[in-house]
């Protein structure tokens, strides 16, 4: 009774606290970019040489010792930080978002601006701590995701024309340690006993309705293995798991499914559902025959049980932005 009772005052105190991280993450960034200015235009304009800037850490270090986190190295990281962003006023609020640890992060392993921008904005979408940031950049997230939104159908993009960036082209459970081979069920059973690293995995705006989610149609009743709703598409998605290589007779199944959410589940306000079948293998060639006269608004996808190389990732990527500047 009385955690009803005082629940309003314990939210204002959270609130005030999140602020208050937030405004002092705010003003250190501030600072950071502000030396990052102020180095970068003395090293311009050949006022200062790397050993002046060494000076400074020195100096900083045996007369200002409660000012930590000064060293050369660090004062060299401002100035690229700065350096990096300063023709990218749009991404200013973006760095601001997030903290040093994953601002630098991001700075040393995404290797072009387009690549930062993402993560700059999945970052402070997702809320991700510096653990699950660089599990998301040693899966490959960037590129799988750049590769999934090249291959969403005409149908799902006319539906929900703001699906970009929302689904893969594969995804990774590395986290479930599956054995090979494996069964649909084990598949899911381990899915759902790793909810927290699956949501991590396809984001947070994913919400779990259920597994096994009954969808009755006539007198007969049918099941879908994984259900979500996404917050921000505001639709159901509905997750069909395959333990072998896709194949086109999968569609039917999934599409008679979406038919019965949308008829039967789906709300009024809300979006026509959307379908992924996951599969363990897929031919691109078999996926874009499939779609290619499908109206609905489903999407194949493969799953992984081990980190990607991102190499074959980048290639993959590299190919389709050149076979795509080749059609141009």
């Amino acid at each position: 009774m009385l955690q009803k009772k005082f629940a309003d005052i314990v939210q204002l105190i959270k609130q005030a606290r999140t602020n208050a991280i937030k405004s002092v993450n705010t003003e250190l960034i501030n600072l950071y970019w502000n030396i990052g200015e102020y180095i970068s235009k003395r090293v311009e304009s050949a006022e200062w040489g790397e050993s002046v800037v060494k000076e400074l850490a020195q100096y900083l270090q045996h007369n200002e010792p409660d000012l930590k986190g000064f060293s050369d190295k660090n004062l060299w990281r401002m100035k690229q930080f700065y350096e990096t962003y300063q023709a990218f006023p749009k991404l200013s609020a973006l760095l601001r978002e997030i903290s040093w640890t994953n601002n630098l992060t991001i700075l040393s392993r995404a290797k072009s601006i387009e690549e930062q921008e993402f993560y700059l904005k999945l970052c402070s979408q997702e809320k991700y701590s510096s653990r699950e940031l660089e599990r998301q950049i040693n899966s490959g997230i960037f590129e799988r995701t750049m590769i999934g939104n090249s291959k969403l159908s005409p149908a799902i993009r006319k539906v929900h024309p703001e699906i970009t960036d929302t689904f893969k082209d594969s995804y990774v459970f590395d986290f479930l340690n599956l054995s090979e081979p494996h069964k649909e069920s084990d598949l899911q059973r381990g899915l759902i006993s790793q909810m927290k690293n699956f949501i991590l995995e396809l984001g947070r705006d994913f919400l779990f309705m259920g597994e096994e989610y009954k969808v009755q149609v006539g007198n007969s009743d049918f099941y879908i293995d994984l259900l979500f709703y996404h917050r921000g598409l505001q639709c159901l998605v509905a997750f069909e798991l395959k333990s072998d290589r896709f194949r086109p007779e999968h569609l039917g199944q999934i599409n008679f499914y979406l038919e019965a959410l949308d008829r039967d589940t789906k709300k009024d306000n809300e979006n026509p559902s959307i379908g992924v079948l996951l599969c363990k293998d897929k031919d691109n060639e078999v996926v874009e025959y499939a779609l290619s006269r499908s109206l609905s608004a489903t999407m194949v996808a493969e799953y992984k049980t081990q980190l990607p190389d991102k190499r074959i990732l980048q290639k993959k990527l590299h190919e389709l932005f050149e076979g795509g500047n080749d059609n141009n």
